[in-house]
């Protein structure tokens, strides 16, 4: 069974991010942790370590939750799925790194707001925290996508890391439960001339990927002066319904999401991306 965990706000964005979990892992025996986490400001403190929870606030963040357990339930009845409402009060960051040791959590799924996709100054630092200080794979769902399994799958890299187990792991299980295609990307302002690291990476990935997959993936080199510029290009134009990157590999990571620092997110996507870590 896996364990995923849907961080919620009650708004449509998150709403968003839980149908299409629902419906990406829609044959897979799962728990959903829908999370709710509210300031401390919501909340009496009566003393150094004992809390008192504002009875409104608490009563209506359990209402919702309950309305969102309801919602799913009847927008997307599965047997093999069982959904548990979490409320916690505190720092979310915090909160959230604690359930993923506690429940055992495989996945993290959030949903971005505004129209641009992942955006600090419209999405706030949550998703970007939760990309680059919590160890758990991560899928970010944009706005307006609609819930349904992707097709065709882009794995930007610039073959400077060894893929290890738990990164092949991964490619292999959103590749079957998906069944879509993957197109490895190596992207460059010139002709690629590489490593002798990494052509063995690139090499020992080829050859997993024959393994798993041999007719469903293919390795393309793309050119174009802006990293950022060329990857958007290249999802359009290939019809690409899914990106997936390695949390690991910042130096390429950096490149397309992130400006002067590692915690401004200002890449802009329309297609759900999956993160991978070790």
């Amino acid at each position: 069974m896996k364990h995923i965990l849907i961080p919620t706000d009650f708004s449509e964005n998150s709403w968003n991010a839980l149908e299409y979990a629902a419906c990406f892992f829609e044959n897979i025996k799962c728990s959903f942790y829908v999370l709710h986490v509210n300031d401390l400001s919501n909340s009496d403190i009566t003393g150094n370590s004992f809390i008192t929870l504002n009875t409104k606030e608490k009563f209506c963040a359990k209402d919702k939750l309950n309305e969102t357990i309801d919602r799913i339930g009847l927008c997307c009845p599965n047997p093999d799925h069982k959904f548990i409402s979490l409320e916690e009060y505190g720092n979310f960051i915090d909160i959230t790194r604690k359930t993923v040791e506690e429940k055992k959590i495989n996945l993290i799924v959030m949903g971005t707001k505004g129209a641009s996709g992942i955006k600090a100054s419209i999405m706030g630092s949550n998703t970007g925290n939760v990309i680059t200080k919590i160890a758990c794979n991560v899928l970010v769902i944009p706005d307006n996508i609609i819930a349904q399994k992707p097709s065709k799958i882009a794995f930007p890299t610039d073959f400077n890391l060894f893929y290890t187990y738990p990164i092949l792991n991964s490619i292999t299980e959103i590749l079957e439960i998906s069944n879509a295609d993957l197109e490895v990307i190596h992207m460059s302002q010139s002709r690629p001339s590489f490593s002798n690291t990494q052509v063995i990476n690139k090499a020992y990935l080829h050859d997993y990927l024959k393994e798993i997959c041999t007719e469903s993936h293919s390795f393309e080199n793309i050119l174009g002066k802006n990293i950022r510029e060329t990857i958007v290009t290249y999802i359009s134009e290939n019809k690409i319904e899914m990106l997936t990157m390695v949390a690991k590999n910042l130096n390429l990571f950096q490149q397309l999401f992130f400006n002067n620092s590692i915690e401004q997110l200002s890449y802009e996507t329309t297609v759900p991306l999956f993160v991978m870590h070790e």
